[in-house]
């Protein structure tokens, strides 16, 4: 074999692997489960969360997903929107310390949701909404712990806690930031596309505005990838013009 197609074989070898390598980490990005908006204000009320679910699997479906939300930090006044073809568990616990608010004493708080009854297939994913009537804000993030169900019986449990600064593990759960409330900003505290609780038509927009985003992403990804798919075919053809120099 002569070193101008050793040279080529190479360089479309590197291009190969290094657009392969990009798009591989688009797709492993996006498998997670993940809550949407990703922040809101300390002590928001009356607002949406967002579960967003993908199915991962090639030869299996989801049908069954189980969020857990923490009573440490709870979350009050939950409710659960209705969603086609899925019926939802509503799970309360009583709270070791009783949380006094203006419309009284609270003693119990949603400590788990389970949907059953859908199917996520391959290729697809499901929003699950729940409305809330407001944030805990004593703590500057909420874990919320989730187990995904998938048809041939295997369970993927997104429970792992991301360090700070740290990467991500390989089953990250989802995390809801919770800020400093800042001046003139309403209620719900919620950060740009967070969903709102006044209407569907609302959550429907921000799940709008969210897929747009993670299509951008995406988007991005993909190019980048054929950038450099770019950059190694032209690094291919100006070992090819060297070798025939060369030969001359």
């Amino acid at each position: 074999m002569s070193p101008t197609s050793t040279t080529l074989r190479r360089a479309g070898l590197v291009a190969a692997l290094t657009t392969a390598g990009v798009l591989t980490a688009a797709g492993a990005a996006f498998a997670h489960v993940t809550v949407h908006p990703e922040s809101y204000a300390k002590g928001a009320t009356d607002g949406v969360l967002t579960f967003r679910v993908p199915n991962e699997e090639d030869t299996a479906s989801t049908t069954k997903v189980q969020v857990f939300l923490p009573t440490d930090h709870p979350v009050l006044g939950v409710l659960v929107t209705p969603q086609s073809g899925w019926t939802a568990k509503v799970t309360t616990t009583k709270l070791k310390t009783p949380i006094k608010t203006d419309d009284g004493t609270i003693t119990d708080a949603v400590s788990e949701i389970t949907w059953t009854g859908g199917r996520i297939r391959h290729g697809e994913f499901q929003d699950f909404n729940v409305a809330f009537g407001q944030l805990p804000d004593d703590t500057g993030q909420l874990e919320f712990k989730t187990l995904q169900t998938y048809s041939d019986g295997n369970v993927v449990r997104w429970i792992e806690e991301t360090p700070k600064g740290g990467e991500e593990p390989e089953n990250p759960a989802p995390v809801l930031t919770l800020t400093a409330k800042a001046t003139g900003e309403d209620s719900s505290g919620a950060t740009s596309g967070a969903p709102s609780s006044s209407s569907s038509g609302s959550d429907a927009k921000s799940s709008t505005a969210s897929s747009k985003s993670s299509d951008s992403t995406a988007r991005g990804l993909g190019i980048a990838g054929l950038i450099v798919g770019v950059l190694g075919l032209a690094a291919a053809g100006f070992a090819l013009a060297r070798g025939r120099s060369a030969r001359s």
